[in-house]
Formats: C-alpha cells, structure tokens, sequence
C-alpha cells in the first residue's frame, strides 16, 4: 500500500494536498524565522562581540545552516513526511533517535511561542503609542494567550488561509526594514546621523577579524536567527510538486534571510556605529525601539510594526513544525493516536495543533510569573534542542544516502560531506552551549538554579523530561519501536 493511503477511522480525513505553492512556502520559511524580532533581539550582543564585523558573524552563521538546508531538501525528495527529522531520522537511524529528534522539534514549539507572541504584543503597543501598558506585565499576558489562541486558530481553519495571511504580514515587515535600512545608510552617508556613524566597508564581511571567541559566540546566536526556515518543508505534504518545492523552499528562505540580515546589519552599524549598539546590549529587542526613534524620528512606528509583525508571523508559522510533528509521531504511534486527527473540513492537523497552543500557553503563563528574565532564559535555551535536531537531521542525510555518496561530485558535497559538516559544526556549539549557558552571571535571570546556569535546566530538562516519556511510552505501545532502518515508515493508515 502506498504511503499517501488511508484507511481505517481518519479515512478521507487528510491532509490537503497542494494546499499552498512554492511561493507561499519561501514566505512562510520566511516568516518563521522572523527576521525583525531575530535581528532586533541578537544584533546589540553581536555587535558586542564582533564590533563592525557583525555582518561577517552573521555571514558565517548562514555557512551551517545552508548545509543543513540541503539535508532537509535530499532527504524530503525520498520522504515527503510533515515530521521532517522525526521521520528522516528514525527512517536512517532508527526509532530512538527518531523520536527524540521528533521531541526535540516539538518543544521548540512550546519554549518559543509565548515569547514570540509577547514580543507582538509588547511592539503592537509601543506602535500606538500604549508604552505604559507595554511595560505592564499583568496586562501583557492575558493579551499574549488570546493572541496565541487566535493564530492557532488560524492554523487549524486552513493551511491556504494561513499562507494568505503570511503573505500580508511578511510583505508588512519587509518594507518596513527596507524603509528603515535604506534611512539609516542614506542618513549615515550624508552625515546625518546623530549617533557615531561609520562608512560601510567590505572588510565587515569578515568573520575571523575579532577573533575565535567572538566567531564562536556569534555562531551560537546565528543559529537562533536563521532557525525556521524549515516550517516550509513541514508543510510538504500540502505543497505543490512535495517531492522538490519544500526542499527549494528551504535553501531559498535561508538565502533570502542572509540578503535581509547582511543589508539591515550595515544599515544598522552604519548609522549607530558599535558603541551605541554594545552599550544598549541590555536592551535586548527593543533596541530596535531606540533605533527607530534616532533614525526616522515620528515615523519610528515603521520599525515597530515590523518587529510587531514579525513576532505576530512566528508566531503562527512557529506552531506549525510543532503540529506537524505531533501529527506524524501519532499516525505511527509514537504518541497517542489522538493527535493524529485531522479536521474532516479544514484538513489541518486540529487536535495537535490545539495541544501545542494550550501547553505553549502554559509554559508562557508559568515561566512569565515566575519573572521576565526567567522568560529570557526559556528563549536562549533553545539554542541546545536547535543545534541538536539540525545535527541529527544533517547526519541522518548522509547515513541514508551512503550507498550513493560516491556515485557523483554532487552526491559527495551535497547529500553527505556538506551535511556532516553541517552537522559537526552544529555539534560543536552545542557543546559550547552547554559551556555558555551554564554561567550563571552570563543568564538573564542571574541566579543559579540547582548549582547551574537557568537555561541550561531548562534545556537539559526538556531532554530529560522527553527522554522519561518515550521510555514509558515504549513500554506501553512498543509498535512504533518495531520499525527497523532503511525500511519504508508504516502509518495509521497502512496497517
């Protein structure tokens, strides 16, 4: 029986195919990763790091991701399965790793969330000029979860309904970063700016000038900033031409996002300089806010819109690798077959999708009562479950293909050493993650928890926590552990 069959209780309740285009799947790899808010939150700290060479950090962060983008293009060609790295991994590798690659993807989803829809919230307000009620927590997080509870919403009425509305937000946000670069460099080069600004030189382009220690820290915030890009080949079994467009959609988001990064970056250290950026570090992402003030003064609500936009976009397209993910974990009995439902009219994954809003919105509730900075520290723990399934799912490539690797030149770069060394570079900040992330003085909330840095707990906790749930999940519905490497996966519907 073929993959794309069904039988049995969700019989002719499927996932629509062809539900979205090429198009509407660079958009929402796009709006993923939601350029504003990533550039608003990491570009203060890179600059501290690298000074004028931040757009080079930013250049060399892209050099993995890249790589890994190929693994997820190859491996959607033999594999159009919405659980990407679950499937690909437990397909190359074996159920085990599989399933705890699958875990990794879906708590993303749940740390990221929350404060994604925080940050629309908080920019929305600043935008109308509410700058007090943007600063009042208790306010903010009741808006937050209608917010998440309305972009879920939309998720579940329909995949088109969701692209047409990313299509709207990300032409909003990138205009808007257009119209606040192409000031910012114009202002800057004419002398205009009030800040210390600098003249744009090639040599910025260059990662190595600050040295290692700047490279290596900048690389661990690439990797949350160019992080996304894949929602688009989650959506593969919805998408025009699944065996190819997903996988272009990928690489072509991911090159998008570099032109993006590298042309605001310019604009930004052109206009400020490296001085205002480092010393505003603890801004964070409003310092976006303060830029948008010195450089187009009544019309800073451009810039806010963009990062407001951006967030409320993540938001949204964030919720969809998680779904996804659940969906195709459930169908194979990797989790409960209840999240495997699919609307009988929508044709979305409702059940996983509801589970992913409700458990993002607890932990948002949970963590932002506990403090703001505690918040912060669920966002920077990311970096661990990133790295990692983006090494797995660049392993997983060449382990598949490697009876093929030596069968053409673009065999050997492409399906196997470029994703390995992907793969190595992602494991090798991993490893520095847990280094940096264990300073308990470098954590936002700077206290130690249990003797270690706070995002570190939580990283190494949702591991665990997952690693605890699969063991008992195995012994009680062992089916999806009969699946051997190499074979083709087996599903609900199959059986």
């Amino acid at each position: 029986m073929t993959e794309g069959t069904r039988t049995g209780p969700d019989a002719g309740a499927q996932l629509k195919p062809g539900a979205i285009s090429f198009l509407d799947a660079v958009v929402i790899g796009l709006a993923s990763t939601s350029p504003a808010y990533s550039l608003a939150a990491v570009i203060g700290p890179i600059v501290a790091l690298a000074g004028v060479y931040a757009p080079g950090v930013l250049l060399a962060s892209f050099v993995p991701m890249l790589l890994i983008a190929s693994a997820f293009y190859y491996l959607n060609r033999v594999d159009q399965d919405c659980g990407t790295t679950f499937s690909w991994v437990t397909r190359a590798m074996g159920p085990w790793l599989g399933w705890v690659g699958g875990w990794a993807i879906a708590m993303t989803g749940v740390l990221v969330i929350g404060s994604l829809a925080d940050t629309a919230v908080r920019f929305g307000l600043l935008a109308i000029g509410l700058d007090d009620l943007a600063a009042d927590t208790p306010v903010v997080i009741p808006i937050t979860v209608l917010v998440i509870l309305a972009m879920t919403a939309l998720c579940v009425l329909g995949t088109e309904i969701s692209a047409r509305f990313q299509n709207v937000l990300i032409i909003a946000q990138v205009v808007s970063l257009l119209v606040f670069a192409g000031v910012a460099i114009g202002r800057a080069l004419s002398g205009d700016s009030p800040l210390d600004p600098l003249t744009p030189s090639i040599s910025w382009l260059n990662p190595f000038a600050e040295g290692g220690a700047a490279l290596t820290a900048g690389l661990l915030l690439g990797v949350f900033i160019y992080w996304g890009w894949e929602s688009a080949v989650n959506l593969t079994e919805e998408t025009t031409d699944s065996a190819s467009s997903p996988g272009r959609a990928g690489i072509v988001s991911t090159v998008l996002l570099l032109v993006t990064y590298l042309a605001v970056a310019y604009a930004i250290v052109s206009f400020a300089g490296t001085d205002f950026l480092a010393g505003n570090e603890e801004e964070g992402e409003l310092i976006f806010a303060l830029l948008g003030e010195e450089v187009l003064g009544g019309w800073d609500w451009v810039l806010l819109v963009s990062v407001a936009t951006s967030a409320l976009a993540s938001t949204q397209t964030t919720i969809i690798p998680a779904s996804r993910t659940g969906l195709s974990m459930a169908r194979r009995a990797a989790l409960p077959r209840r999240l495997a439902h699919i609307h009988p009219r929508f044709r979305t994954p409702d059940v996983s999708t509801w589970t992913v809003a409700v458990i993002a919105s607890v932990w948002y509730v949970v963590i932002s009562l506990i403090s703001e900075n505690a918040l912060l520290d669920s966002l920077t723990a990311l970096s661990l479950l990133i790295a990692f399934y983006y090494a797995l799912t660049g392993i997983a490539c060449a382990v598949y293909y490697r009876r093929q690797l030596l069968r053409s030149a673009t065999n050997f770069l492409f399906i196997g050493l470029g994703p390995l060394i992907g793969a190595g570079l992602l494991i090798w900040l991993l490893v520095r993650s847990v280094v940096d992330l264990n300073d308990v003085e470098a954590s936002a909330t700077g206290t130690s928890w249990f003797g270690f840095g706070p995002p570190l707990v939580i990283g190494i906790g949702v591991f665990l926590l997952g690693i605890v749930i699969m063991l008992g999940w195995r012994v009680g519905h062992p089916e999806f552990w009969r699946e051997r490497p190499g074979l083709a996966p087996e599903r609900e519907g199959d059986r």
